[in-house]
């Protein structure tokens, strides 16, 4: 019987356990924080590609990102299209610079350095979150306010010039409208409810009587604008086919177009967000080891070129977010 011979690799019988035989010259820590940064942006992936098939199967009423976020704090009014989530881009990268100072200072072993340049990264991310805090509230309340059919389509007001117009300039008070419920009005109703600031009756009577006013659907036009009605058919669309106010965006219900759109707005970014608030405690953690000297008694800095790592990976999935979410 001829006998086989198995060529040997010196390794059999040998677990590696994070001693000086460092694979791809990483030490353990290293190693397993890319391969959580590897697992986390398979996910992250996933998310894009679901708002990427969403997205394509609305394609012809998808909102148009630079009429939602058109906000910047204290230019109420103002139309800035993008420039506050650009903003809030910009911040975010320039921590992720101070973040590879603070690698570098550490590989340096300047101790006052790291201190300094944590400390700005530290900030970056802060104001980052109450940046994405501030977004999501206007997300939420909402500015022009909308009706909806019963399709579930979306219709919104404009002028003549095309430009959009709020439910609050549409209507006119009238003398019987629906009161707040409240507990003692009845048991059939539930306290605390949340009540449109204007009732379907009033923009109905108001827009009747204003007739420099028209309506606009979500669908896009070939010129890759939404449609807008003539005014006799505006008036049949809100006498036939509208059944409530819509104001702001929640899970339920989206001012700005299809749900799907506050959907994913509400859990990439949040969980994105979730992501920053971790690293930013991380950071804070491993801020105030540098500052009582634990790493310089240890002679190496890894700990933070560690979740240096893993905050480049949350600017980077940011690039991702900001490109495919707001820009395309």
């Amino acid at each position: 019987m001829e006998s086989t011979t198995v060529a040997k690799t010196g390794t059999e019988g040998k677990l590696w356990g994070g001693g000086d035989s460092k694979p791809l010259k990483a030490s353990y820590g290293k190693l397993m924080m890319w391969f959580f940064i590897t697992s986390d942006a398979l996910t992250f992936s996933a998310f894009l590609a679901a708002y990427g098939f969403s997205r394509f199967k609305f394609i012809n009423e998808w909102p148009i990102a630079d009429e939602v976020f058109n906000h910047f704090p204290f230019l109420h009014g103002v139309d800035a299209p993008m420039y506050y989530v650009a903003l809030m881009t910009f911040i975010l990268i320039f921590s992720s610079v101070t973040m590879v100072l603070a690698v570098d200072a550490g590989h340096h072993m300047k101790k006052n350095k790291v201190v300094t340049y944590m400390a700005l990264t530290i900030l970056g991310g802060i104001v980052f979150l109450g940046s994405q805090a501030w977004e999501w509230k206007n997300f939420i309340k909402g500015e022009y306010g909308a009706i909806e059919t019963k399709g579930g389509d979306i219709l919104q007001f404009v002028d003549n010039d095309g430009h959009r117009v709020s439910i609050n300039d549409i209507a006119v008070p009238l003398t019987e409208i629906d009161r707040e419920h409240q507990a003692n009005n009845g048991i059939w109703y539930q306290s605390g409810n949340e009540q449109p600031s204007v009732t379907l009756e009033e923009i109905k009577a108001g827009f009747m009587q204003k007739s420099e006013y028209s309506i606009r659907t979500m669908q896009l036009n070939e010129a890759g604008e939404k449609t807008i009605l003539d005014r006799t058919e505006a008036e049949k669309y809100l006498n036939n086919r509208v059944t409530r106010v819509v104001e702001g965006a929640n899970l339920t219900r989206n001012e700005y177009g299809p749900q799907l759109f506050a959907d994913f707005f509400f859990f990439i970014t949040g969980f994105h967000g979730f992501h920053v608030f971790s690293g930013v405690v991380i950071l804070i953690i491993i801020f105030f080891n540098v500052l009582i000297g634990t790493y310089e008694k240890r002679g190496s800095y890894e700990m933070v070129e560690k979740v240096g790592l893993y905050w480049h990976f949350v600017d980077l999935v940011w690039v991702f977010v900001f490109t495919f979410f707001y820009l395309v």
